[in-house]
């Protein structure tokens, strides 16, 4: 019986230094680092995101980052397609895929497969936007507690994306997300064998990482960044416009909110992500189950790709050997 082709996954929290730590692995270990996060995505979106820089992205392939534009929203089933496209294209090349990002149901369609629902009607689509945008977040997650209450309950009631997509799946079809998802998948477990990686630092490392981080980016020209892609008149439901800092950031374009507040506010909103994040990440089995666990966690943030080299290497090194 043939082996299974190996793949890392890099997971964690947003500012919990996965893009170092991938980028440090792909060094060593001759790997191709694959975005698995939904924001980096984004063309436009470079610095709020936190997108490797153009001279980290040279010194190792680097693919799925700045690939779509914002106007148009990126599914999971297109994410899917796309990753194990590349992972492919990594094996044929000889190198190691390492599937980096915070956005947890991307890994989870490789590592349990996705369900099986059918297309949804762009009617139902329209109907589902003009809802959330004339009624808001809250009473449109009250409307769907009404018709699927099943998946509503699943549901933040601030959670504008998510709740619409229920609400349009269920528009659309009949059935409600979460029926969809008990069903199973239309496309299984990708056919490789996965070990990941999971970072897990101590909350205030992080909170702190991640207001130094904004305010790194505000120098970096987050705000110019945030004024272009507002300038385009996008759909404010689109995933695009809701990353982390977009928003508060376009308020102060607009001179609803001044500077410092809308920092305190997108750093805020960071930290409460973060804690969804890392409370998602406990609860999901990330890789493959085996003995040993294929899932090693490391208790800290990684600041720069050689750090792992100085302070975990042994246990990363030692870790990956299960992936043989």
């Amino acid at each position: 019986m043939t082996q299974m082709p190996r793949a890392l996954i890099v997971a964690g929290p947003t500012a919990s230094g996965k893009s170092a730590l991938a980028l440090g692995l792909a060094e060593r270990l001759g790997g191709v680092v694959i975005n698995a996060d939904s924001m980096q995505l984004y063309r436009e979106l470079r610095v709020l995101t936190a997108r490797p820089t153009p001279a980290e992205e040279a010194l190792v392939p680097h693919r799925l980052y700045g690939v779509r534009p914002a106007a148009e929203a990126a599914s999971v089933a297109w994410w899917r397609g796309a990753a194990l496209a590349e992972m492919a294209a990594a094996r044929a090349a000889g190198r190691l895929p390492i599937l980096c990002g915070g956005t947890g149901l991307y890994v989870l369609s490789l590592t349990e497969g996705l369900s099986a629902i059918p297309p949804v009607p762009a009617l139902a689509r329209a109907e589902a936007r003009d809802l959330l945008a004339r009624l808001g977040a809250p009473a449109l997650h009250a409307r769907l507690a009404e018709l699927d209450p099943e998946t509503a309950a699943g549901l933040r009631p601030g959670d504008s994306q998510r709740i619409a997509r229920a609400y349009e799946v269920w528009r659309g079809t009949g059935r409600g997300l979460r029926a969809w998802q008990r069903e199973g998948g239309h496309s299984g477990k990708a056919p490789w064998r996965f070990a990941a990686l999971l970072l897990d630092p101590p909350r205030e490392a992080l909170r702190a990482a991640i207001a130094a981080r904004f305010d790194a980016m505000l120098a970096a020209g987050a705000l110019e960044e945030v004024r272009a892609l507002g300038a385009q008149g996008l759909d404010p439901a689109l995933p695009a416009m809701r990353a982390h800092g977009v928003p508060e950031l376009l308020a102060v374009l607009a001179g609803r909110l001044p500077l410092a507040e809308a920092r305190k506010r997108a750093i805020l909103n960071t930290v409460r992500y973060t804690k969804r994040q890392g409370t998602w990440f406990r609860h999901h089995q990330l890789a493959d189950p085996a003995d040993p666990p294929l899932t090693h966690s490391i208790h800290a943030r990684i600041h720069d790709p050689a750090q792992f080299q100085e302070s975990d290497a042994p246990q990363i090194f030692a870790f990956l050997q299960g992936m043989r």
